[in-house]
């Protein structure tokens, strides 16, 4: 008996009587995935399976894991910077007042995070 055949395009490999599929998933580019990136993996596993998967087996999931965890991370530098200079905390007011200044600055902060994890990590799926 043959050990290999293909039919419709598809390599079947013998397994003792039986033949299975020889499939593989094509290999992908080493992706960077931090916090951002993995919560969205998280969001989209639980609540999005479908996606998730479809995603996964066109190999498209970690570069779009790693586009958004860029995303994220650069919005939220410039929103902190952008934030701060509108509200005034500048170094004189760290000098002057350290507690004043980290309560804003935290304020500032959770604010901006709290915009990239509503708008990137758990948005983009309003009908």
């Amino acid at each position: 008996m043959k050990d290999k055949i293909i039919k419709n395009g598809i390599e079947y490999v013998r397994q003792v009587d039986y033949y299975i599929p020889n499939l593989a998933l094509p290999e992908e580019t080493e992706y960077q995935i931090g916090k951002y990136g993995s919560l969205r993996r998280t969001f989209l596993k639980e609540h999005h399976n479908w996606l998730y998967s479809a995603m996964l087996m066109q190999s498209t999931l970690l570069k779009r894991l790693a586009e958004i965890d860029e995303t994220c991370n650069s919005t939220l530098k410039d929103m902190i910077s952008k934030m701060a200079k509108q509200e005034g905390i500048t170094d004189q007011l760290k000098a002057d007042n350290q507690m004043l200044w980290v309560q804003k600055v935290n304020n500032i902060c959770n604010r901006a995070e709290e915009f990239m994890m509503k708008e990137y990590v758990y948005g983009g799926f309003e009908e």
